[in-house]
């Protein structure tokens, strides 16, 4: 990983934050398909903890936006440079909660981004307040008694809505995260990757977990590979991680149908 972070900086997370893990697979997914550097890269980033990822802490060129805003100023960036590989990294508050309607519509367009969602199920930086992605009965610094909704699926939203490559694991699953990115970062349209990732300080001691350990063994046992969670009822799947890979597909891509249009704008004039 050195070979990539900027040497005079100290990771910000707290002991057994997942976004290490995410960081490290992101990072052992570049070095194996032979990136030497990320010179060709450009990061995006909104607000939370998992938006320090990239900003400023990787040795690369990254905007940090404002919050729930990355997406659109990704947009921006392959807009104008197609040839780069445009990356965010969001937590489940940004990215689902303040900033979906971007999400939504970046995968209706095939937008060629990769987006990778670290979901530690809460507002893990201001204050531990419930989240969309937050379980069903957890307690939060706002849901003292247990949540009362259900959470929002994001993967599968993000199948509906036109993504090109779509695929969830957690950090507990780090080979396999590290491929789905691999991946990910070959593919053409938008690409999502969702990482289920513990947060000892806001989520898991308020739940119950007396350390990162009991995080990690408790994604491995509810989690369910996607083959194998059709032969369950939507019952049994309540409160389980339904990992793998959801889709993977090619289809014309955001900046394709623009040159394309342009083309045949300068063919007709």
């Amino acid at each position: 990983m050195k070979r990539y972070l900027r040497p005079d900086l100290t990771l910000p997370f707290c002991a057994g934050c997942g976004s290490v893990n995410v960081m490290s697979s992101f990072l052992r997914a570049a070095h194996e398909l032979g990136h030497v550097d990320l010179s060709k890269f450009v990061f995006c980033s909104g607000i939370g903890c998992s938006a320090w990822i990239p900003s400023p802490y990787l040795m690369a060129d990254s905007l940090h936006t404002a919050h729930g805003r990355s997406i659109p100023v990704a947009l921006g960036v392959k807009l104008m440079r197609p040839d780069l590989n445009v990356v965010v990294f969001g937590g489940d508050g940004d990215l689902s909660g303040i900033g979906l309607s971007h999400l939504i519509h970046a995968a209706r367009r095939n937008l060629d981004i990769m987006v990778v969602m670290v979901n530690n199920m809460i507002y893990g930086m201001t204050g531990g307040q419930v989240a969309p992605t937050t379980p069903f009965g957890a307690k939060t610094t706002t849901t003292p008694y247990g949540n009362f909704e259900y959470p929002l699926d994001v993967t599968k939203l993000m199948v509906a809505s036109g993504a090109s490559y779509v695929a969830r694991w957690t950090t507990a699953h780090g080979e396999q995260l590290k491929e789905a990115m691999k991946k990910g970062l070959k593919a053409r349209g938008f690409v999502f990757v969702e990482a289920a990732s513990p947060c000892p300080t806001a989520f898991g001691r308020r739940v119950g977990f007396k350390d990162v350990a009991e995080v990690l063994h408790w994604f491995v046992d509810n989690s369910i590979p996607l083959e194998e969670a059709s032969k369950h009822t939507e019952k049994e799947l309540t409160g389980k991680i339904i990992v793998g890979e959801f889709v993977n597909r090619t289809a014309p891509t955001l900046t394709d149908n623009i040159g394309k249009m342009v083309k045949e704008a300068q063919q007709a004039d």
